[in-house]
């Protein structure tokens, strides 16, 4: 079975999420997606980093979520999810690496 990094989970359900919202039209959709993702990268970061690791970075998974969108009334829909996706994958991998060190 392949191993999903959780920061590469996280980043495509930010996205993800959006995407479908937009393409659907139907914004419970896009929250769907963007839980479910969230649920699954909490996950493996918690089996990778623990459970302290986890819920911070379950906050800042929502908190993006929430920033995209004062952030998008300045530099676009897109702009703003890649943005924060990116910051979320980069927070991810940072905090994950360095438990596994």
């Amino acid at each position: 079975m392949v191993k999903v990094p959780a920061a590469a989970v996280a980043a495509s359900g930010l996205v993800g999420g959006y995407g479908v919202a937009r393409w659907t039209r139907k914004r419970q959709l896009g929250g769907v997606a963007l839980a479910a993702a969230g649920t699954l990268a909490a996950y493996g970061w918690n089996r990778q980093a623990g459970p302290r690791a986890a819920a911070g970075l379950t906050v800042a998974y929502v908190a993006a979520f929430a920033g995209s969108h004062p952030l998008a009334k300045k530099v676009g829909a897109w702009p703003a999810v890649f943005t924060v996706a990116g910051g979320v994958a980069a927070a991810s991998w940072a905090v994950t690496r360095r438990a596994s060190v």
